[in-house]
């Protein structure tokens, strides 16, 4: 078992947490508007919904990647790809970070059953795993599909951590913002360089 591995995995998954997108900001627009639990509640669906895209990847890849070298290859190849397509996507965006503080006040459940089906509903979570994981994997020995749900536990863990982080400390996050208007830009290169880094590692990675 390659712990080193699943310390860079780590370490990738919560700088993307922390990465400005919508899921972090409707986080923060919530907990700014309506509180602390507001956001823990949007912060529980979104977390969630990644157990469902974890669950089409280690079934609908596992079996390829057990039984063609030169399909993982391919699967390596469209990773890095879209990663550094996205890195792309990220340098053409505007660098500002937009705050919306006059969220809607709903109901803890119905924040999260909206973040889980915000988290399900998007194709491009399932995109993006089937592009970040494959290249994490850290056993010979152990089965893949056990694998595939640790790296998905471990990536639910650390976008729960950086999240309610964010829902904690909402006002004073908002406030730096406002202060500061220029972090948007550090955020974005910050983004920029974790999608080429793994874009690399991707790559790089041997089966």
């Amino acid at each position: 078992m390659n712990y080193d591995t699943l310390l860079v995995f780590i370490m990738a998954s919560s700088a993307l947490a922390i990465s400005p997108g919508p899921d972090n900001i409707f986080v923060l627009t919530q907990s700014i508007s309506n509180g602390v639990k507001s956001g823990l509640a949007t912060v529980a669906g979104l977390v969630s919904g990644c157990l469902v895209h974890t669950t089409l990847l280690a079934f609908g890849v596992s079996e390829v990647i057990k039984r063609s070298d030169s399909l993982f290859f391919g699967i390596k190849l469209f990773g890095a790809a879209y990663l550094i397509y996205l890195a792309i996507m990220v340098y053409r965006s505007d660098a500002g970070i937009s705050l919306n503080k006059k969220a809607r006040i709903e109901g803890l459940s119905k924040l999260f059953w909206k973040g889980f089906t915000m988290n399900v509903l998007n194709p491009k979570v399932t995109i993006f795993f089937l592009a970040f994981f494959p290249g994490f994997l850290f056993s010979n020995e152990l089965n893949i599909v056990i694998q595939f749900y640790v790296l998905g536990l471990l990536f639910m863990l650390s976008a729960f951590v950086v999240f309610s982080t964010i829902a904690f400390l909402a006002g004073s996050i908002s406030g730096y913002l406002l202060k500061n208007p220029n972090t948007g830009v550090y955020l974005k290169w910050l983004q920029i360089l974790v999608f080429i880094g793994i874009a690399i590692y991707l790559f790089l990675s041997d089966k």
